[in-house]
């Protein structure tokens, strides 16, 4: 099963780099615009995952008592598992791609 701990660490990571350019956006009038800003839509995806993650944990410990089918379960956990591989493939490009920036000359 996937602990609060994950869910807590990937939702934490996603929404920093989320929430750092959000604040950038702003500060640079660019919010008037009405577009999706590419920090947006990385908070969106985070809050989207760490949702399904809390989701199928709950679904779980409901389990655990007999009120939700197994079959529900298996569902939220497998779904939950995919959206934080997700994640991590995401925050993993972020991390490369910063990090060439970082040995570009200039």
């Amino acid at each position: 099963m996937i602990g609060i701990g994950a869910v807590g660490a990937a939702g934490e990571l996603l929404s920093r780099f989320a929430v750092e350019g959000v604040q950038d956006r702003k500060a640079t009038g660019a919010a008037a615009t009405g577009q999706v800003s590419f920090a947006d839509a990385l908070q969106q995806v985070s809050t989207d995952t760490v949702g399904g993650l809390k989701h199928a944990e709950s679904l779980s410990l409901q389990a655990l008592q007999g009120e939700v089918p197994t079959r529900d379960v298996v569902d939220a956990v497998m779904s939950a598992e995919q959206s934080l591989q997700a994640a991590i493939a995401i925050r993993d490009k972020i991390v490369s791609a910063y990090m060439e920036l970082s040995r570009m000359a200039i």
